[in-house]
């Protein structure tokens, strides 16, 4: 009995950990939307993405010496990391080109649709199931995603009235939401931190090979200094951060709940975008984006299915 309790605190313990995790990293990406769109007007989307991944390569590579005092081994089955990489790569290049044509608080909305798409993937690359409270607080957190994503008009909503750049970042999304089941199911026993720095490492090959014409062609002695604080807080914080934190939440938590703190970023883009004095949104918007939150409570206290 004593033995059972222990295991259950254990287990709980953990399922905690993963929750604060996925707290810390929706904070860290919806601070992204914000600075990135400062940034974005002075840097291609491939040139600022190339040199954010080879720091947080870096800072990560740091990470791993300081706790294994060890040069890391080359991978086993590297071909898990190249998809996984790619993904990264995809999602995170995307989300800039749409910052170039949109809004912090759209792409932000945005991203809060990819729970309900982690739960497909979950299903296809997992067979995990989604309980029917789950599922309800995903589908009304997609609703509230919709009506910011259309800024509350109910006839362009009729007529499918979205924007290109944010229709360029669900694709982005679909790539993020495929990305955590299948951490999951690529995960070979791996710690948190080499796993982490090895699909770095992949995302950022990934980026200067497709990007290898905007990065020679980039003035880097000429950007502007909110380019590099974007990087930097791009790099350490969104890159290398998110990365471990999505990864060490995901072996705790299914890939649909990991994903469903995401639902907090409107707010904080709102909030971030206020405080930044760039406006506040209106009413009707704000409600939708209090529903996704909403839906976050429902989420976090649902049994793990």
């Amino acid at each position: 009995m004593r033995a059972d309790r222990g295991h259950a605190y254990a287990v709980g313990r953990q399922r905690l950990l993963g929750h604060l995790a996925a707290l810390t990293f929706a904070a860290l990406i919806a601070g992204s939307f914000s600075i990135g769109h400062l940034a974005i007007p002075y840097i291609t989307p491939l040139a600022l993405n190339a040199v954010r991944f080879v720091l947080a390569t870096s800072v990560m590579l740091g990470v791993y010496l300081a706790v294994f005092r060890q040069r890391p081994p080359l991978p086993p089955a590297i071909w898990r990391y190249v998809i996984l990489g790619g993904l990264m790569a995809t999602y995170l290049v995307l989300m800039f080109v749409a910052l170039r044509i949109s809004t912090p608080i759209a792409t932000g909305a945005v991203f809060t649709l990819t729970p309900l798409m982690s739960a497909g993937f979950g299903w296809l690359f997992l067979r995990q199931t989604t309980g029917p409270v789950v599922m309800i607080s995903l589908l009304a957190a997609a609703c509230g995603a919709i009506w910011v994503i259309f800024r509350g008009d109910i006839d362009a909503m009729i007529r499918l009235e979205i924007g290109t750049g944010e229709a360029i970042f669900l694709v982005g999304c679909a790539a993020h939401a495929a990305y955590a089941p299948l951490v999951r199911k690529f995960n070979r026993g791996e710690p948190v931190v080499y796993f982490s720095l090895v699909t770095l490492a992949s995302s950022t090959i990934w980026v200067s090979v497709v990007g290898i014409g905007d990065i020679p062609r980039t003035e880097w002695t000429a950007l502007p200094s909110i380019v590099w604080i974007a990087v930097a807080y791009l790099a350490v914080f969104a890159t290398a951060g998110t990365f471990f934190l999505i990864q060490f939440a995901s072996v705790r938590l299914p890939a649909s709940k990991v994903l469903s703190y995401g639902y907090l970023i409107p707010a904080f883009v709102i909030a971030i975008e206020g405080l930044l004095g760039h406006g506040w949104v209106s009413f009707s918007t704000l409600a939708g984006a209090a529903i996704t939150a909403a839906a976050l409570l429902i989420m976090a206290l649902a049994p793990d299915r």
